[in-house]
């Protein structure tokens, strides 16, 4: 009599997802987590349905320009890493496919075109110098450009060359990144720029028919109300004054595209119940008031789109591959590794009696004394050795050292540049740590006395 075996499929019958690890599967998880956030596309997605979002307004401008051959121009104004050059490049690109025969685009910076006799030129490989415009227009319209040519020659190329595409009903967009750099802030007194003056007069020559689109970005928020005021009245007059502004993500927001770019699609490649429990887990930890105060104390610090990011790429490497899941752990590690404190660093590495200079310094301040110098800190190191005979003393001419050592690494600093003849025991200095600062210094530090956490203890 024969005995029946169950029946074995092979390995090529089987679902290769079925058969995949824990690890495996949270491996592709990252990799798909990883491009997302590396994939600005993606991750404005979301602002692209809102007509109300910066990325709606700036787009219907540029199309609206192509379409009605009007002239435009719009100032983006935003702290740095508010998402100005992204939304600006996907509403570029997604222009050109809508109209890919139709528009050119120059894009010039103000750190490197920044002189009146520099707008229109860039160094090049520091043999030759060579116009950023005519180079451009001359790799956008397939032409020989040659390096040789002189400033005069390739200025008349890109003047005769815009001609033409206005004649042909082209659109070209110049993109001025740093454009408070452009308007070179001189005091009070405005610079005059013959590129604005040039591209201004084609503009008032051909009308409508020249079709000129000027995107202006700023970078500075401390530049943002005033930068286009620093142009002359008839070079400012050609701007249209239209302006968008980019801010930080708001708490919905900010909720909304934490959610849009962590969770995982439910139609990928992945299993759908190791999508589920990755997906069931990230909406739990959304939802966790722990979580929610690391995102608070990441947005005190900097609440822009480019350090969030970062914050979840760091997360996100974080991530345990035998859990194959996310964890509040995850985002504490993430929190804490891109908020480094340089100078908790530096007071890990100070010894002992620059931490009492430091301590003795941050009790004058409470005091209220305005103003000390070496000679003040050392009463008062003398003080605390002679109130709680500590063992930690030191001669004046090492504190002296010690006290320099500090001025170097900017752990303190003189009240002012004045009295530079004068010897350094008599100047007058300040701290450059907080008290918060200075009290996670001391507890952070292995060796430290306890004196020093009892006299910061009572300062507190």
């Amino acid at each position: 009599m024969l005995k029946s075996f169950p029946s074995i499929s092979s390995p090529t019958q089987q679902n290769p997802k079925q058969t995949m690890g824990r690890e495996d599967l949270a491996r592709e998880a990252l990799i798909l987590l990883r491009n997302r956030l590396c994939n600005p596309r993606f991750v404005f997605s979301p602002f692209a349905h809102s007509p109300d979002s910066n990325y709606s307004k700036l787009k219907f401008i540029v199309s609206s320009s192509v379409t009605e051959a009007s002239n435009n121009s719009v100032l983006l104004l935003g702290p740095r890493g508010c998402s100005k050059n992204a939304v600006l490049e996907l509403v570029i690109e997604e222009v050109l496919k809508e109209y890919p025969d139709t528009i050119s685009v120059i894009k010039l910076n103000g750190l490197l075109h920044s002189d009146d006799n520099c707008a229109l030129k860039v160094h090049l490989d520091n043999l030759a110098y060579s116009f950023e415009i005519a180079r451009q227009l001359c790799m956008e319209h397939q032409l020989l450009f040659s390096k040789m040519a002189s400033f005069d020659d390739n200025t008349q190329f890109m003047i005769s060359m815009l001609k033409e595409c206005g004649l042909a009903h082209k659109t070209v967009i110049f993109v001025l990144d740093e454009f408070d750099l452009f308007a070179q802030l001189g005091g009070l007194v405005t610079v005059k720029l013959p590129f604005f003056k040039e591209i201004g007069a084609l503009m008032d020559y051909y009308g409508s028919a020249f079709l000129l689109l000027d995107v202006t970005r700023f970078t500075c928020l401390a530049l943002l109300r005033d930068a286009d005021q620093l142009l002359e009245k008839r070079v400012r007059s050609r701007f249209s004054h239209r302006k968008l502004l980019f801010l930080p993500p708001s708490k919905e927001d900010l909720q909304g595209l934490l959610k849009h770019i962590l969770e995982l699609p439910t139609e990928s490649s992945l299993p759908h119940d190791y999508v589920s429990e990755f997906n069931s887990s990230l909406l739990n930890i959304l939802a966790d008031e722990r979580f929610k105060q690391l995102v608070d104390t990441l947005t005190t610090s900097d609440s822009t789109c480019s350090h969030l990011l970062k914050f979840l790429f760091s997360a996100v490497r974080h991530m345990n591959v035998e859990t194959g899941l996310l964890s509040i752990d995850n985002f504490k590690a993430a929190l804490a590794s891109i908020q480094r404190q340089p100078k908790l660093e530096c007071l890990n590495d100070c010894s002992i009696l620059e931490l009492y200079i430091l301590v003795c310094m941050r009790r004058l301040e409470v005091k209220e004394q305005d103003s000390y110098n070496f000679n003040s800190v050392m009463k008062e190191y003398k003080t605390i050795h002679d109130s709680f005979q500590t063992s930690d003393y030191y001669s004046r001419n090492v504190c002296l050292r010690a006290f320099e050592h500090l001025l170097a690494r900017e752990l303190i600093s003189f009240m002012d540049h004045r009295g530079h003849n004068q010897s350094i025991e008599f100047r007058p200095v300040k701290l450059l740590i907080s008290y918060h600062e200075l009290y996670q210094g001391l507890k952070s530090y292995r060796s430290c006395p306890a004196i020093l956490q009892k006299l910061i203890d009572r300062e507190g």
